[in-house]
């Protein structure tokens, strides 16, 4: 598993496709070809104009193969063994992290490293990985080295996003974490308080002295970017939202947090603040471009307008959403607006499959509506959000989510056979016939800057069965956590009941679905 930079770089080639969609904008081009040269495109047009101009040239894909621009993972968490592999059942937000206590730590390294090429096999060429970290400031900068040192391996464009947590360790709300103890029996008590950080935790400076130091190492690295990752405003607090808005802006990078994924966090805003959070993060200075959000689930249309004023973007999770009870998010108005949209999947696909195909498919469809009169989203929608959407909320909208001359030539090679078999009309929509049918399995290549990072079924940098087998090794050497998982076990039923106490107005759904009547 040592470093193979460069090993399939090539200066110049043709990459041959059926079928080139160089943007979900623009029409299929057919019996096409793309010309490469030093990672970008140079030009695209006619299969044998572009071969006679270039004989010489190895060729990439056939005249049986689709090519797609990378797509992009607007929104992840490096989990290469999911919650439900550690024991952990799907639940609401707030009592499934709870549960993760119980969980075996997983070496940082190889876990980044397993999940990346995870996606990769899936076509995904770009990704926001949110990396959360405990421990002191040489643990947080120890892990953060371990990450990124997988992030260069991999060959993606990764933007690494750590954070940590400073306060609602148990229940989300400023103080809240001390009244629910309060309010417990001696042995709950007992529970909650045994989960609670350790009095070494790196704090905000810890963490800020860490990230500038990462910051100038990776300035130069053409493919890992540093982010600032704050979990979510009810874990920070204001103060570090506003460092992490000055540090973003200071060194040119974005910032990404958890917003509005549960009906709780939602609650939260008024309950705390008096107001919606997304109208509370207006009210302290920290909207803009460079601010990306998670979920977005609840949303009312007041922080959606004030999201396309502000230049907000957002990572739809359709899967996710679904699978922890958050909703469906709404997706069809964010569009609407004008919203910046990208589509994540966070680590938490409905088949854990991490198939960005899937769930650009699953954001379409939920966004249906049973009267025949209402507009609801095309899939090139969908398809437009996992490309040109998160290129945008990359703000590398000029360099990604398209295949047109001078853009970096990050792409994907799908092998057509499968999704065109037993037999395929010669006038179908080629594009719709790709979006409805692709899968992780039709993936032959994947390029990134001119550089083929996966074919014959793996990673070309690094073992991908190899780093997996080695990370399962390790895991399965740790002991289980009894002890924090029983007092996670008996704090859960108190956790429900502190949230069944907040307040819940009357909802006025996004979307009109089965009616009882």
């Amino acid at each position: 598993m040592m470093p193979a930079e460069g090993k399939f770089m090539v200066d110049q080639c043709l990459v041959r496709g059926r079928w080139i969609v160089t943007a979900a904008n623009q029409p299929v081009l057919s019996d096409g070809a793309l010309l490469v040269a030093d990672g970008r495109v140079e030009s695209v047009g006619d299969w044998r104009a572009q071969r006679a101009s270039n004989p010489g040239l190895e060729v990439y894909g056939d005249a049986n193969s689709a090519i797609l621009p990378g797509l992009i993972n607007a929104h992840h968490h490096s989990h290469s063994i999911s919650a439900i592999q550690h024991g952990v059942s799907d639940d609401l937000l707030e009592p499934w992290i709870m549960a993760w206590v119980g969980m075996r730590p997983l070496d940082r390294h190889l876990n980044t490293l397993v999940s990346l090429g995870i996606q990769l096999g899936a076509g995904v060429t770009s990704v926001v990985d949110m990396m959360g970290s405990g421990g002191d400031a040489n643990a947080f900068s120890d892990n953060l080295d371990q990450a990124i040192e997988a992030c260069k391996l991999a060959g993606q464009r990764i933007y690494l996003a750590p954070g940590i947590t400073l306060e609602s360790h148990l229940v989300s709300g400023p103080g809240e974490d001390a009244r629910f103890i309060d309010g417990l029996d001696d042995a709950a008590s007992r529970a909650a308080k045994s989960l609670l950080p350790p009095a070494d935790q790196l704090d905000a400076d810890d963490y800020f002295a860490v990230m500038e130091e990462k910051q100038r190492a990776l300035r130069t690295h053409p493919r890992v970017d540093l982010w600032y990752g704050p979990p979510g405003p009810q874990w920070v607090g204001e103060d570090m939202l506003q460092r992490c808005h000055e540090e973003a802006q200071r060194w040119d990078c974005g910032i990404q947090t958890h917003v509005s994924e549960s009906l709780y966090e939602k609650l939260l805003g008024p309950r705390s603040y008096g107001r919606s959070m997304m109208a509370h993060l207006h009210d302290i200075g920290v909207l803009g471009p460079r601010l990306s959000i998670a979920h977005g689930t609840w949303l009312n249309e007041e922080e959606i307008e004030l999201m396309a004023k502000t230049g907000v973007a957002v990572s739809h999770n359709p899967s996710s959403n679904l699978r922890l009870r958050a909703g469906i998010a709404p997706f069809a108005e964010l569009l609407r607006r004008g919203v910046t949209t990208g589509i994540g999947m966070d680590a938490t696909t409905l088949n854990e499959d991490e198939d960005m195909f899937s769930e650009i498919r699953l954001a379409h469809r939920l966004q249906s509506d049973p009267r025949i009169e209402r507009q609801v989203p095309a899939m090139t929608d969908a398809w437009a959000a996992a490309t040109l959407g998160g290129a945008k909320l990359l703000r590398r909208e000029t360099q990604v989510g398209q295949l047109g001359p001078g853009y970096l030539a990050d792409l994907v090679i799908l092998d057509t056979s499968r999704i065109c078999w037993p037999w395929t009309a010669p006038e179908s929509d080629p594009l719709e016939l790709l979006l409805l049918r692709a899968n992780r399995n039709d993936v032959r290549e994947v390029m990134v800057g001119g550089e083929i990072v996966w074919r014959d079924g793996g990673p070309t940098r690094f073992d991908l069965p190899a780093a997996a087998s080695e990370l399962a090794r390790r895991v399965a050497e740790i002991p289980f956590p009894g002890e924090a998982a029983k007092s996670a076990a008996l704090l859960i039923p108190h956790l429900r009941k502190w949230y069944a106490g907040w307040e819940v107005p009357p909802l006025s759904p996004w979307f009109e679905r089965s009616s009882k009547r």
